[in-house]
């Protein structure tokens, strides 16, 4: 590691993610070149909680910006509710193939690549801030950001959805051994009291936390049981 002077505390952020730099945008390419490995979410359906909301009302049709869309399964599916959906993804090969699957839908939505923290948008604009699967990749000093993101993402009222590792799910590190190990190895698992110590404070609060059903074989709907979903509102009216 270069002999960087550590002063502000933006300089602790950036030798912390240095630190991890291993995770970067041409290994995520790389995950996403070779779209027939073994991989469970390399399916085409959307997720059983977010097709389950949709159905029961618990979420309706409205702006939409999902974190981290890999190959664009949620978000396809979204689009296609009529959701106005803007997707963002750190890898090229993902956006690529979400793209793809978009076209193939005959459905239109807007894609960035970039870091989820680079993304561009207005504050408060969406309804739903959707993510399965990227949260868990963040390393431990970059939450507060996460949750901060999606807090001005989010109008009043809006709602948050979440797929991430319970705890026999991820890599079993703690969040020293993360940077001990300088790894997040594989992505980090969370129990439902470290879920709720992150959305179930102000302004957020949580209606669901469940573990994730096991969709068993192809289609219509994708499920694992060693994730959790989570959903949780904004406090606040978008007004009349």
């Amino acid at each position: 590691m270069p002999d960087d002077f550590i002063y502000t505390t933006d300089d602790v952020l950036a030798m912390l993610d240095a630190l991890l730099a291993d995770r970067g945008g041409a290994w995520w390419g790389e995950f996403f070149a070779d779209r027939s490995k073994p991989c469970p979410f390399f399916v085409d359906w959307p997720d059983e909680s977010l097709a389950g909301w949709f159905a029961d009302g618990r979420l309706a049709p409205g702006r939409v910006l999902e974190l981290g869309c890999g190959n664009g399964r949620n978000a396809t599916y979204l689009a296609g509710l009529g959701c106005s959906v803007d997707a963002v993804d750190f890898s090229a090969q993902a956006i690529e193939w979400a793209r793809e699957r978009a076209a193939a839908a005959d459905v239109t939505m807007r894609f960035q690549h970039c870091s989820i923290f680079d993304a561009a948008f207005a504050d408060g604009s969406y309804d739903l801030v959707y993510d399965a699967g990227c949260f868990h990749h963040l390393p431990p000093h970059r939450r507060r950001d996460y949750v901060a993101l999606v807090d001005r993402a989010l109008r009043p009222g809006g709602r948050y959805g979440l797929v991430c590792f319970r705890p026999e799910g991820g890599s079993g590190y703690t969040d020293q051994q993360v940077y001990e190990r300088a790894s997040l190895g594989g992505g980090l698992g969370y129990t439902a009291d470290r879920l709720r110590a992150l959305w179930d404070q102000a302004p957020f609060s949580v209606s669901v936390l469940r573990q994730m059903k096991h969709a068993g074989g192809p289609g219509p709907c994708f499920g694992e049981e060693f994730l959790w979903v989570l959903l949780a509102g904004k406090a606040g009216s978008a007004g009349p």
